[in-house]
């Protein structure tokens, strides 16, 4: 494959994927998540500075306990916000409670402008359920943390845990 087929056949691939784990029941999707969860607190407790995550979209691993565990443990959050479809993402400080508005596709992201640069970035896999945790590089927008393959001082979720 080649330049377009290969984008073509990522984006069938992608909602393929995305079909299947919507289609899961939501047990199933209860009990990754807090496998995920588990994995992630021992992970993350490690590694100090401002978390990026994202709000949950079409049955991805909502991370949303994994905040409130992070800020009670004293850890600053961010949000991403698309400031422009064809630039970089802006990261917003949030907590739990602070007002959100809706952002590209309707995804919540904070009204209040506080940008800040996320130490390390929660993203979701493209397909399954498990997620990645990126260090933005320098000069990185942070959308590279979507991308398939962990690099080098990222963390992916186990594979035991993915679809």
């Amino acid at each position: 494959m080649e330049g377009a087929e290969v984008k073509v056949w990522r984006r069938a691939e992608r909602e393929r994927l995305i079909a299947l784990r919507q289609g899961l029941p939501a047990a199933q999707r209860h009990n990754w998540s807090a496998q995920i969860d588990a994995v992630l607190r021992g992970i993350l407790a490690k590694r100090p500075g401002i978390l990026g995550v994202y709000w949950p979209f079409r049955a991805e691993f909502d991370p949303r306990p994994l905040v409130d565990w992070a800020v009670a443990a004293g850890r600053r959050v961010a949000l991403p916000v698309v400031v422009d479809k064809k630039g970089p993402l802006e990261y917003r400080a949030w907590r739990p409670g602070d007002q959100l508005v809706d952002g590209v596709w309707n995804i919540p992201i904070p009204e209040k402008r506080d940008i800040v640069t996320p130490a390390l970035v929660l993203a979701p896999g493209r397909g399954g359920p498990a997620p990645l945790i990126r260090r933005p590089s320098r000069g990185s927008d942070g959308r590279h943390a979507q991308a398939p393959a962990p690099s080098p001082g990222s963390i992916a979720a186990p594979s035991s845990l993915a679809l």
